[in-house]
């Protein structure tokens, strides 16, 4: 740094905080390190009684901090974010819209490995609201060596790090499934539930049928609903390995290509996703779904929802975080489920 007269610094690089204090009025700090000082600065800064300030000394070999947060701001920006103005350094990317928050952690990790560079995100595949941050980033000096930053671009490539994929409106059929429903022996306590949860997510109810434990009546329910459109399936009951329930099979006979029966989740190890041929999801819901706050339901749902595909190997992933803790107060998804994929 440099030491020269404040009325010579206009567009320097202010190496230090400059403070101000009015006795029983004011005390903040209306000049920051790394602020660039302007035209208009120059009275104010003349008035606190800095006559000479201290700033970088212009290196082409490097780049200012909020420089560098531009370009980091560049590698993790996607469609449906929006950004803070830089400060000090450090971008925020905002949600513009609902959606579900992905993140590519090998790159985020090779980028963080960088020294002076960090990027701190939400959880990969979380659902978030229109408003909510999503990840900041910033570079620790003051002054950064471009090479580095030219390191950071050649990690981001040609695509962002970080997408936010909006929540599809869609609709859904359900397959209600049990003699005793249907006979009217209980009510259906399972069906509001699925449907105030696929509301969270823009989806609608588009058919309703409740059939009894006989797998063609299953089956020509789910076939039903598919044809007069629903865009995802979702079966409740019959989930278990028990001779009378036969929710799964009839998804078979269905047509559908069953993807993973079983996850490594608690509660929801009986849950079942399958696939039509033409991509439609269909899914066979365990009776934890019912009465359990957070289950591996809402843990695929938000997937479902974005419209990505979930695959084998991703259920198989949701072992790590998989257990919900069933805390007295329900906190999901601001918790630790479901947090390892």
């Amino acid at each position: 740094m440099k030491k020269i007269e404040t009325k010579d610094a206009v567009g320097h690089v202010l190496c230090h905080d400059i403070t101000r204090i009015i006795k029983d009025v004011v005390k903040d700090t209306p000049f920051r390190k790394g602020h660039i000082v302007t035209q208009e600065d120059i009275p104010l800064l003349l008035s606190l009684g800095k006559t000479h300030l201290y700033v970088w000394e212009n290196d082409a070999t490097k780049y200012h901090e909020n420089e560098a947060a531009e370009i980091l701001c560049s590698v993790c920006i996607n469609d449906h974010m929006e950004r803070t103005p830089v400060r000090e350094g450090k971008i925020e990317l905002i949600a513009a819209c609902d959606g579900l928050f992905t993140i590519d952690l090998p790159r985020l990790e090779a980028i963080n490995s960088l020294e002076e560079i960090m990027i701190a995100a939400r959880h990969n595949h979380f659902p978030v609201h229109k408003g909510d941050k999503l990840l900041g980033t910033r570079v620790i000096p003051l002054v950064i060596d471009k090479s580095r930053m030219e390191k950071v671009k050649e990690i981001g490539g040609n695509r962002p790090l970080a997408c936010l994929h909006p929540y599809i409106p869609a609709k859904c059929g359900i397959v209600t499934t049990g003699s005793e429903v249907f006979t009217g022996r209980i009510k259906d306590t399972f069906t509001p539930v699925v449907e105030e949860k696929l509301a969270r997510y823009h989806i609608t109810v588009s058919g309703h049928i409740t059939v009894d434990d006989e797998l063609v009546h299953i089956r020509d329910a789910i076939l039903k609903l598919k044809e007069e459109g629903a865009d995802m399936i979702v079966c409740t009951g019959g989930m278990s390995v028990d001779p009378d329930d036969m929710t799964p099979g009839a998804i078979k006979a269905a047509g559908a290509k069953v993807e993973s029966y079983g996850a490594p989740v608690l509660p929801g190890a009986m849950f079942l996703l399958a696939y039509m041929d033409d991509g439609t999801p269909v899914m066979g819901l365990p009776g934890c779904v019912m009465y359990s706050k957070a289950t591996v339901f809402d843990l695929i749902l938000p997937r479902i929802a974005a419209g990505i595909r979930v695959s084998r190997s991703d259920i198989i992933k949701l072992g790590n975080g998989g257990l919900c803790l069933e805390c007295p107060v329900c906190h999901f998804p601001e918790c630790s489920f479901g947090k390892g994929w």
